[in-house]
């Protein structure tokens, strides 16, 4: 059936009260068929430019056709959502407000807007690109989000502002140029799934948040990667960070949790963790940083178990009053293993040290590089071991294999600069 009301096209409606579409051409305003729509609608708009500000306050579907653009011309937010159940697919959004104060967004959904959807959006020229607050089961799906780089970083809103939500889903969105990538505070039961974010402060900066996921994103040429903060309960598997400043994933004050089968290559310090406790650090590629691993405040009672550490210019970086033993299980490899495998099981014969006398000498005059593998410098590691007080406590393998595990080491081995 075709109608037409206030010069808005009905093109599918039925007795009973049944769902409507509605459809917006260029000429008219989104806003109108909004305000028109009945709970339960969907409204429909074709490509072209709309410049407006929306307010969506009812369980709604606002489709895109072919991308339109909804422009906010620099003020405020350009969708702001307050109901329940509101769905908002394929929109070229841009141009919010610069108040930081005002959070403006892109898409601000308020407290008590429940399962909100927002998919395949390109949201560009905005403050925040999407905010939510108290918004549970709210799902953020295949956007391209690109903030303001004509602001300095500290001037920027986050991408994707997750604030006190239970049950978000993050996935397969493309982030850039915003401050930073993925924010996330107080919230639980979240998955965070096959984002890329790049060129951004820090990729995620995650606190007080726990029962969650992160799986399958890519973080790189950030200042930060993935940065964990004040957790727990969380399952951290199957990320890449490569190429950024400052760490790949920082694990700060983090407990009760899994880091597995992660990438951490060419960042300034691959893991940075601090004041971590009772997880488990399992089948990581740790390749090419400048610190492998930086380890501080404790940090002590964690199973670090079958990861690579290859070519780090520094393995680990650790000060502490006593030795921290990892590998108990099956052993990590490390690149730089100067012991022997005499009966061939794979497994080193003699303990590695991280943080013998060659190593600290190493941290104090960075030119002691240059003769690591000469045979002076080899006996000078024997002899420290012989005598205790030349010895720091240092991390301690005592199952050091003798190759990587990681099938794909190669890979990240060609790639990065050695």
């Amino acid at each position: 059936m075709l109608a037409c009301a206030s010069g808005l096209a009905i093109l599918g409606t039925a007795a009973d009260g049944a769902a409507a579409v509605l459809r917006v051409t260029p000429d008219q305003s989104i806003a109108a068929a909004v305000a028109r729509a009945a709970p339960g609608d969907t409204v429909e708009v074709e490509r072209g430019d709309y410049r407006e500000h929306l307010r969506i306050d009812k369980p709604l579907t606002l489709r895109g056709l072919d991308h339109p653009t909804i422009s906010g011309g620099g003020t405020g937010d350009v969708i702001r959502v307050t109901g329940k159940d509101v769905t908002i697919a394929g929109f070229n959004v841009r141009d919010s407000g610069l108040d930081l104060d005002a959070q403006n967004a892109g898409v601000y959904v308020v407290p008590g807007a429940h399962r909100v959807t927002i998919a395949d959006c390109a949201l560009v020229f905005n403050l925040f690109g999407i905010w939510l607050e108290n918004s549970d089961d709210a799902k953020v799906l295949r956007n391209v989000i690109t903030g303001r780089r004509d602001l300095m970083s500290v001037k920027r809103g986050n991408g994707i502002q997750v604030y006190n939500t239970r049950g978000a889903q993050i996935i397969d969105n493309n982030i850039s140029f915003t401050r930073d990538g993925i924010y996330v505070d107080v919230s639980r039961d979240a998955l965070f799934r096959g984002n890329k974010i790049h060129h951004v402060r820090y990729g995620t900066h995650y606190m007080n948040t726990n029962h969650s996921t992160w799986e399958n994103n890519e973080s790189y040429l950030n200042r930060g990667g993935l940065a964990l903060m004040e957790v727990r309960n969380l399952i951290v598997r199957n990320n890449v960070a490569w190429g950024n400043t400052d760490h790949g994933i920082m694990l700060r004050t983090i407990q009760d949790s899994v880091i597995e089968h992660n990438v951490v290559a060419g960042n300034g310090r691959g893991f940075f963790i601090y004041d971590a406790e009772f997880n488990v650090v399992r089948d990581n590629l740790v390749s090419h940083n400048r610190i492998g691993v930086h380890l501080s405040a404790g940090s002590s009672n964690n199973e670090v178990d079958g990861n690579d550490f290859i070519g780090n210019e520094e393995q680990v970086k650790f000060v502490a009053a006593r030795d921290v033993e990892w590998g108990r299980k099956q052993g990590n490899y490390w690149s730089n293993y100067s012991g022997w495998d005499q009966d061939g099981d794979g497994v080193g014969d003699v303990p590695y040290e991280a943080n013998d006398l060659v190593d600290r000498l190493n941290w104090q005059y960075p030119l002691v590089k240059l003769v690591l593998s000469s045979p002076s410098v080899q006996t000078l590691r024997f002899v420290a071991r012989q005598f205790p007080l030349l010895r720091a406590p240092s991390i301690v393998d005592r199952h050091p294999r003798t190759r990587p595990l990681n099938p794909n080491w190669r890979r990240w081995n060609d790639i990065l600069p050695h």
